[in-house]
Protein backbone atom coordinates (compact mmCIF):
# COMPACT_ATOMS: atom_id res chain seq x y z
CA UNK A 1 0.00 0.00 0.00
CA UNK A 2 1.70 3.07 -0.75
CA UNK A 3 1.93 6.10 1.73
CA UNK A 4 -0.36 8.48 0.33
CA UNK A 5 -3.39 5.61 0.50
CA UNK A 6 -2.31 4.94 3.74
CA UNK A 7 -2.57 8.66 4.99
CA UNK A 8 -5.74 8.80 2.98
CA UNK A 9 -7.16 5.65 4.99
CA UNK A 10 -6.14 7.31 8.34
CA UNK A 11 -7.67 10.62 7.85
CA UNK A 12 -11.18 8.80 7.13
CA UNK A 13 -10.91 6.71 10.11
CA UNK A 14 -10.11 9.89 12.54
CA UNK A 15 -13.32 11.71 10.70
CA UNK A 16 -14.82 8.89 11.34
CA UNK A 17 -14.16 8.05 14.75
CA UNK A 18 -14.65 12.09 15.33
CA UNK A 19 -18.12 11.49 13.76
CA UNK A 20 -18.60 8.70 16.23
CA UNK A 21 -17.62 10.36 19.30
CA UNK A 22 -20.08 13.25 18.57
CA UNK A 23 -22.66 10.89 18.44
CA UNK A 24 -21.67 9.57 21.67
CA UNK A 25 -19.22 6.85 20.93
CA UNK A 26 -21.72 4.22 19.52
CA UNK A 27 -23.16 3.33 16.03
CA UNK A 28 -26.00 2.83 18.21
CA UNK A 29 -25.89 6.38 20.05
CA UNK A 30 -27.16 4.64 23.32
CA UNK A 31 -24.71 6.66 25.36
CA UNK A 32 -25.41 9.97 23.50
CA UNK A 33 -26.46 13.49 24.98
CA UNK A 34 -30.33 12.88 23.48
CA UNK A 35 -30.89 9.26 25.17
CA UNK A 36 -29.24 10.47 28.24
CA UNK A 37 -32.30 12.55 28.36
CA UNK A 38 -34.76 10.13 27.72
CA UNK A 39 -36.89 8.96 30.62
CA UNK A 40 -37.45 5.45 30.73
CA UNK A 41 -39.60 3.48 33.34
CA UNK A 42 -38.77 -0.42 34.59
CA UNK A 43 -40.29 -1.87 31.75
CA UNK A 44 -38.65 0.04 28.88
CA UNK A 45 -41.55 2.91 28.24
CA UNK A 46 -39.58 5.81 26.89
CA UNK A 47 -41.55 8.87 28.72
CA UNK A 48 -42.70 11.73 26.68
CA UNK A 49 -42.03 14.93 27.28
CA UNK A 50 -44.78 16.98 28.65
CA UNK A 51 -46.19 19.07 26.19
CA UNK A 52 -45.95 22.38 27.36
CA UNK A 53 -44.19 21.53 30.13
CA UNK A 54 -45.43 22.80 34.00
CA UNK A 55 -43.86 24.62 36.81
CA UNK A 56 -43.78 21.86 39.44
CA UNK A 57 -42.58 22.80 42.97
CA UNK A 58 -44.60 20.18 45.16
CA UNK A 59 -42.91 17.01 45.87
CA UNK A 60 -45.61 14.52 46.27
CA UNK A 61 -49.26 13.82 44.66
CA UNK A 62 -51.92 12.37 46.38
CA UNK A 63 -53.96 10.35 44.22
CA UNK A 64 -57.75 8.84 45.01
CA UNK A 65 -58.56 6.64 42.40
CA UNK A 66 -60.36 3.85 41.68
CA UNK A 67 -59.56 0.41 41.61
CA UNK A 68 -57.62 -1.06 38.82
CA UNK A 69 -57.48 2.39 36.83
CA UNK A 70 -54.34 4.11 36.16
CA UNK A 71 -51.98 2.31 33.86
CA UNK A 72 -48.43 1.68 35.42
CA UNK A 73 -46.43 3.92 33.05
CA UNK A 74 -47.87 7.02 33.87
CA UNK A 75 -47.12 7.20 37.53
CA UNK A 76 -43.09 6.53 37.18
CA UNK A 77 -42.95 8.74 34.01
CA UNK A 78 -44.75 11.53 36.23
CA UNK A 79 -42.11 10.59 39.40
CA UNK A 80 -39.14 10.60 36.35
CA UNK A 81 -40.30 13.78 34.74
CA UNK A 82 -41.10 16.06 37.29
CA UNK A 83 -39.53 14.64 40.31
CA UNK A 84 -42.79 14.09 42.56
CA UNK A 85 -43.35 11.19 44.37
CA UNK A 86 -47.04 9.69 44.02
CA UNK A 87 -49.49 8.10 47.20
CA UNK A 88 -51.86 6.02 45.55
CA UNK A 89 -55.05 4.93 47.30
CA UNK A 90 -58.05 3.42 46.04
CA UNK A 91 -61.66 2.84 46.39
CA UNK A 92 -64.24 0.50 44.51
CA UNK A 93 -67.35 2.21 45.00
CA UNK A 94 -67.97 5.82 45.02
CA UNK A 95 -69.95 5.57 48.10
CA UNK A 96 -66.63 4.61 49.52
CA UNK A 97 -64.79 7.55 48.24
CA UNK A 98 -67.16 10.21 48.86
CA UNK A 99 -67.53 9.03 52.87
CA UNK A 100 -64.06 9.38 52.52
CA UNK A 101 -63.45 12.58 51.76
CA UNK A 102 -66.87 13.65 53.46
CA UNK A 103 -65.36 12.82 57.19
CA UNK A 104 -62.44 15.07 56.42
CA UNK A 105 -58.87 15.23 57.43
CA UNK A 106 -58.03 13.47 53.72
CA UNK A 107 -55.33 15.29 51.94
CA UNK A 108 -55.88 14.12 48.68
CA UNK A 109 -54.84 15.61 45.36
CA UNK A 110 -57.54 14.46 42.98
CA UNK A 111 -60.16 11.78 42.85
CA UNK A 112 -62.19 10.27 39.99
CA UNK A 113 -65.72 10.53 40.89
CA UNK A 114 -68.69 9.39 38.71
CA UNK A 115 -71.09 11.52 37.20
CA UNK A 116 -74.00 11.06 39.45
CA UNK A 117 -72.08 11.47 42.93
CA UNK A 118 -70.37 14.80 41.01
CA UNK A 119 -73.63 17.27 41.66
CA UNK A 120 -73.90 15.69 45.42
CA UNK A 121 -70.39 16.39 46.22
CA UNK A 122 -70.37 19.90 44.71
CA UNK A 123 -73.29 20.48 46.81
CA UNK A 124 -71.67 19.43 49.72
CA UNK A 125 -68.59 21.45 48.88
CA UNK A 126 -66.21 18.93 48.86
CA UNK A 127 -65.09 19.91 45.36
CA UNK A 128 -63.64 23.34 43.50
CA UNK A 129 -63.22 25.05 40.94
CA UNK A 130 -61.00 23.74 38.34
CA UNK A 131 -58.94 26.11 36.99
CA UNK A 132 -59.49 26.74 32.68
CA UNK A 133 -56.09 28.49 32.06
CA UNK A 134 -53.94 25.44 33.93
CA UNK A 135 -55.89 22.82 31.73
CA UNK A 136 -53.60 22.95 28.43
CA UNK A 137 -55.49 19.14 27.21
CA UNK A 138 -58.79 20.23 27.17
CA UNK A 139 -58.77 20.34 23.27
CA UNK A 140 -57.60 16.62 23.65
CA UNK A 141 -61.68 16.42 24.71
CA UNK A 142 -64.46 14.99 22.70
CA UNK A 143 -66.86 17.49 22.98
CA UNK A 144 -69.94 14.82 23.41
CA UNK A 145 -68.48 13.88 27.05
CA UNK A 146 -68.25 17.75 27.96
CA UNK A 147 -70.58 19.82 29.20
CA UNK A 148 -73.39 17.19 30.59
CA UNK A 149 -76.00 17.83 33.38
CA UNK A 150 -74.10 16.82 36.68
CA UNK A 151 -71.20 19.68 35.78
CA UNK A 152 -72.75 22.62 33.16
CA UNK A 153 -69.33 23.88 31.81
CA UNK A 154 -67.28 21.57 33.51
CA UNK A 155 -66.53 23.87 36.45
CA UNK A 156 -65.59 21.15 38.53
CA UNK A 157 -64.49 18.32 36.44
CA UNK A 158 -63.45 16.83 32.63
CA UNK A 159 -63.98 13.48 31.76
CA UNK A 160 -61.37 10.84 32.07
CA UNK A 161 -63.29 7.64 30.85
CA UNK A 162 -67.00 6.19 30.20
CA UNK A 163 -69.22 2.96 29.54
CA UNK A 164 -71.92 1.00 29.89
CA UNK A 165 -73.46 -1.05 32.02
CA UNK A 166 -74.65 -4.10 31.05
CA UNK A 167 -75.10 -7.78 30.81
CA UNK A 168 -72.02 -10.03 29.75
CA UNK A 169 -72.67 -14.15 29.49
CA UNK A 170 -70.07 -16.96 28.51
CA UNK A 171 -71.92 -18.22 25.09
CA UNK A 172 -70.14 -21.65 25.79
CA UNK A 173 -71.92 -22.31 28.77
CA UNK A 174 -75.19 -20.42 28.48
CA UNK A 175 -77.38 -21.63 26.70
CA UNK A 176 -80.39 -19.74 27.11
CA UNK A 177 -79.09 -16.13 26.80
CA UNK A 178 -80.33 -13.55 28.51
CA UNK A 179 -81.56 -10.05 26.65
CA UNK A 180 -82.80 -8.31 29.14
CA UNK A 181 -82.32 -7.38 32.88
CA UNK A 182 -85.57 -9.05 33.62
CA UNK A 183 -84.32 -12.08 32.39
CA UNK A 184 -81.68 -12.81 35.08
CA UNK A 185 -84.37 -13.45 37.54
CA UNK A 186 -84.38 -16.83 35.76
CA UNK A 187 -83.86 -19.74 38.00
CA UNK A 188 -81.51 -21.44 35.82
CA UNK A 189 -79.02 -18.22 36.30
CA UNK A 190 -78.89 -18.98 39.86
CA UNK A 191 -75.14 -19.33 41.93
CA UNK A 192 -74.03 -18.45 38.02
CA UNK A 193 -73.95 -14.72 38.01
CA UNK A 194 -71.48 -11.75 39.19
CA UNK A 195 -72.91 -8.38 40.09
CA UNK A 196 -71.01 -5.21 40.08
CA UNK A 197 -71.10 -4.21 43.95
CA UNK A 198 -73.06 -0.73 42.67
CA UNK A 199 -76.28 0.53 44.34
CA UNK A 200 -77.47 2.89 42.18
CA UNK A 201 -76.53 0.58 38.96
CA UNK A 202 -78.15 -2.33 40.66
CA UNK A 203 -81.33 -0.59 41.62
CA UNK A 204 -81.11 1.22 38.81
CA UNK A 205 -81.97 -1.80 36.82
CA UNK A 206 -84.46 -3.79 39.18
CA UNK A 207 -86.51 0.09 38.69
CA UNK A 208 -86.32 -0.43 34.87
CA UNK A 209 -87.50 -3.81 34.97
CA UNK A 210 -90.33 -2.81 36.54
CA UNK A 211 -91.02 0.32 33.72
CA UNK A 212 -89.82 3.10 36.55
CA UNK A 213 -87.15 5.41 35.95
CA UNK A 214 -83.56 4.48 37.57
CA UNK A 215 -83.19 7.76 39.44
CA UNK A 216 -86.99 7.68 40.74
CA UNK A 217 -87.24 9.48 44.36
CA UNK A 218 -90.97 7.98 45.03
CA UNK A 219 -90.75 5.76 47.95
CA UNK A 220 -93.41 3.25 46.76
CA UNK A 221 -91.51 2.69 43.60
CA UNK A 222 -88.71 2.03 45.49
CA UNK A 223 -90.42 -0.28 47.88
CA UNK A 224 -91.49 -2.50 44.80
CA UNK A 225 -87.83 -2.51 43.54
CA UNK A 226 -86.40 -3.51 47.14
CA UNK A 227 -88.84 -6.36 47.45
CA UNK A 228 -88.18 -7.82 43.70
CA UNK A 229 -84.40 -7.22 44.42
CA UNK A 230 -84.24 -8.97 47.49
CA UNK A 231 -85.69 -12.22 45.45
CA UNK A 232 -82.35 -11.94 43.01
CA UNK A 233 -80.13 -11.10 45.40
CA UNK A 234 -79.53 -14.91 46.73
CA UNK A 235 -78.54 -16.01 43.20
CA UNK A 236 -75.94 -13.82 42.87
CA UNK A 237 -72.31 -15.49 42.97
CA UNK A 238 -70.19 -12.14 43.40
CA UNK A 239 -70.46 -8.48 43.91
CA UNK A 240 -67.01 -7.55 42.55
CA UNK A 241 -66.56 -3.89 41.32
CA UNK A 242 -62.76 -4.68 41.61
CA UNK A 243 -62.17 -7.06 38.99
CA UNK A 244 -65.56 -8.94 37.75
CA UNK A 245 -63.77 -9.87 34.84
CA UNK A 246 -61.71 -12.33 36.85
CA UNK A 247 -64.57 -14.35 37.88
CA UNK A 248 -65.83 -14.68 34.17
CA UNK A 249 -62.49 -15.29 32.95
CA UNK A 250 -61.90 -17.88 35.76
CA UNK A 251 -65.01 -19.97 35.20
CA UNK A 252 -66.72 -18.83 38.72
CA UNK A 253 -69.49 -17.56 37.23
CA UNK A 254 -71.06 -17.73 33.58
CA UNK A 255 -72.34 -14.18 33.37
CA UNK A 256 -73.69 -11.14 35.19
CA UNK A 257 -73.83 -7.32 35.03
CA UNK A 258 -70.43 -5.48 34.21
CA UNK A 259 -68.30 -2.37 32.86
CA UNK A 260 -68.37 -2.09 29.55
CA UNK A 261 -64.16 -2.72 29.80
CA UNK A 262 -64.31 -5.67 31.89
CA UNK A 263 -66.85 -6.82 29.11
CA UNK A 264 -63.99 -5.91 26.50
CA UNK A 265 -61.10 -7.56 28.55
CA UNK A 266 -62.88 -10.80 29.41
CA UNK A 267 -63.43 -10.59 25.26
CA UNK A 268 -60.90 -10.89 24.47
CA UNK A 269 -59.32 -13.52 26.63
CA UNK A 270 -61.88 -15.36 25.69
CA UNK A 271 -64.60 -14.78 22.58
CA UNK A 272 -67.29 -16.74 24.03
CA UNK A 273 -67.91 -13.89 26.26
CA UNK A 274 -70.83 -11.72 24.78
CA UNK A 275 -71.78 -8.53 25.42
CA UNK A 276 -75.51 -8.09 25.59
CA UNK A 277 -77.10 -4.34 25.73
CA UNK A 278 -81.03 -5.11 27.21
CA UNK A 279 -83.83 -4.27 25.88
CA UNK A 280 -84.67 -1.84 29.11
CA UNK A 281 -81.68 0.30 27.87
CA UNK A 282 -78.08 -0.16 29.31
CA UNK A 283 -77.02 2.04 32.55
CA UNK A 284 -74.48 4.98 31.06
CA UNK A 285 -71.79 6.53 33.11
CA UNK A 286 -68.77 8.56 32.91
CA UNK A 287 -66.05 9.08 35.13
CA UNK A 288 -64.11 12.16 35.28
CA UNK A 289 -60.73 14.40 37.26
CA UNK A 290 -61.71 16.30 40.15
CA UNK A 291 -59.76 17.85 42.98
CA UNK A 292 -60.91 18.15 46.22
CA UNK A 293 -61.50 21.10 47.92
CA UNK A 294 -58.59 21.30 50.59
CA UNK A 295 -55.88 19.59 47.65
CA UNK A 296 -52.82 20.83 49.13
CA UNK A 297 -50.20 20.27 46.17
CA UNK A 298 -52.30 22.32 42.91
CA UNK A 299 -49.52 22.68 40.72
CA UNK A 300 -48.73 18.66 41.08
CA UNK A 301 -52.51 17.81 40.54
CA UNK A 302 -52.78 20.17 37.39
CA UNK A 303 -49.17 18.89 35.46
CA UNK A 304 -50.76 15.32 36.22
CA UNK A 305 -53.51 15.77 34.76
CA UNK A 306 -52.14 17.30 31.70
CA UNK A 307 -48.88 15.07 31.15
CA UNK A 308 -51.49 11.67 31.57
CA UNK A 309 -53.65 13.17 29.62
CA UNK A 310 -51.25 13.19 26.43
CA UNK A 311 -52.53 11.23 23.27
CA UNK A 312 -48.96 9.80 23.72
CA UNK A 313 -49.70 8.29 27.52
CA UNK A 314 -53.59 8.75 27.41
CA UNK A 315 -53.42 6.48 24.39
CA UNK A 316 -52.44 3.62 27.37
CA UNK A 317 -55.72 3.34 28.52
CA UNK A 318 -56.99 1.22 25.68
CA UNK A 319 -54.09 -1.64 26.48
CA UNK A 320 -55.26 -1.35 30.42
CA UNK A 321 -58.66 -0.34 30.68
CA UNK A 322 -60.35 -0.45 27.76
CA UNK A 323 -63.86 1.54 28.26
CA UNK A 324 -65.33 4.53 25.90
CA UNK A 325 -62.27 6.99 25.55
CA UNK A 326 -63.30 10.41 25.49
CA UNK A 327 -59.53 11.70 24.48
CA UNK A 328 -59.43 12.00 20.78
CA UNK A 329 -55.70 12.92 20.70
CA UNK A 330 -55.50 9.18 22.31
CA UNK A 331 -57.61 7.95 20.26
CA UNK A 332 -55.84 9.30 16.90
CA UNK A 333 -52.33 8.64 18.47
CA UNK A 334 -53.09 5.20 18.56
CA UNK A 335 -54.56 4.45 15.52
CA UNK A 336 -51.35 6.23 13.50
CA UNK A 337 -48.49 4.37 16.37
CA UNK A 338 -50.61 1.14 17.98
CA UNK A 339 -52.69 -0.27 15.55
CA UNK A 340 -52.88 -3.45 17.21
CA UNK A 341 -54.57 -1.72 20.26
CA UNK A 342 -56.80 1.14 18.12
CA UNK A 343 -58.12 -1.39 15.32
CA UNK A 344 -59.87 -4.25 17.83
CA UNK A 345 -60.99 -1.39 20.45
CA UNK A 346 -62.56 0.85 17.64
CA UNK A 347 -64.31 -2.09 15.42
CA UNK A 348 -65.59 -3.78 19.00
CA UNK A 349 -69.72 -3.33 19.67
CA UNK A 350 -68.68 -3.15 23.25
CA UNK A 351 -66.34 -0.42 23.48
CA UNK A 352 -67.30 1.30 20.24
CA UNK A 353 -71.66 0.68 20.95
CA UNK A 354 -73.93 0.91 18.41
CA UNK A 355 -75.72 4.69 18.24
CA UNK A 356 -79.65 3.04 19.55
CA UNK A 357 -77.62 1.31 22.62
CA UNK A 358 -76.07 5.04 23.48
CA UNK A 359 -79.76 6.59 22.69
CA UNK A 360 -81.40 3.96 24.52
CA UNK A 361 -79.21 4.09 27.91
CA UNK A 362 -80.53 5.94 30.88
CA UNK A 363 -77.93 8.04 32.83
CA UNK A 364 -77.94 7.91 36.97
CA UNK A 365 -78.33 11.64 38.58
CA UNK A 366 -78.11 12.41 41.80
CA UNK A 367 -81.64 11.99 43.70
CA UNK A 368 -80.83 14.49 46.29
CA UNK A 369 -82.60 13.03 49.81
CA UNK A 370 -83.82 10.04 47.95
CA UNK A 371 -80.07 8.82 48.25
CA UNK A 372 -80.90 7.45 51.62
CA UNK A 373 -83.49 5.69 50.76
CA UNK A 374 -81.23 3.64 47.95
CA UNK A 375 -78.68 3.49 50.64
CA UNK A 376 -81.32 1.85 52.72
CA UNK A 377 -82.68 -0.52 50.43
CA UNK A 378 -78.60 -1.78 49.40
CA UNK A 379 -78.02 -2.47 53.26
CA UNK A 380 -81.03 -4.51 54.05
CA UNK A 381 -81.11 -6.59 50.06
CA UNK A 382 -77.53 -7.02 50.70
CA UNK A 383 -77.50 -7.83 54.48
CA UNK A 384 -80.01 -10.64 53.85
CA UNK A 385 -77.63 -12.45 50.88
Amino acid sequence: MSKSIVWKVLAVTMVFGLLLAACGGTPGGGNSAAGADKKVTASGFVCPEPNPRAEVTSKELNLFVWTEYIPPEWKECFTLVYGVNINHDEYSSNEEMYAKLSAGGSNYDLVQPTDYIVSLMVRKGLLQKLDKSKLSILGNLDPKYMNLAFDPGNEYTIPYEGGLDAIVYNADTVKNPPKSYADLWNSEYAGKMVFLDDSRVIIGMTLLTLGYDPNTKDPAQLEQAKNKLAQLIPNVKSFNSDSPKTDLIAGDVDLGIVWTGEAYTANQENPAFTFVYPTEGAIIWQDNWAIPATAPHLDAAYAWINYTMQGDLFYLMLRDFPYLNPNTAALEFAKANHPDLYDPFIQSPITNPPAEAVQQGHRIDDVGEATTLYDQIWTEVKGGQ
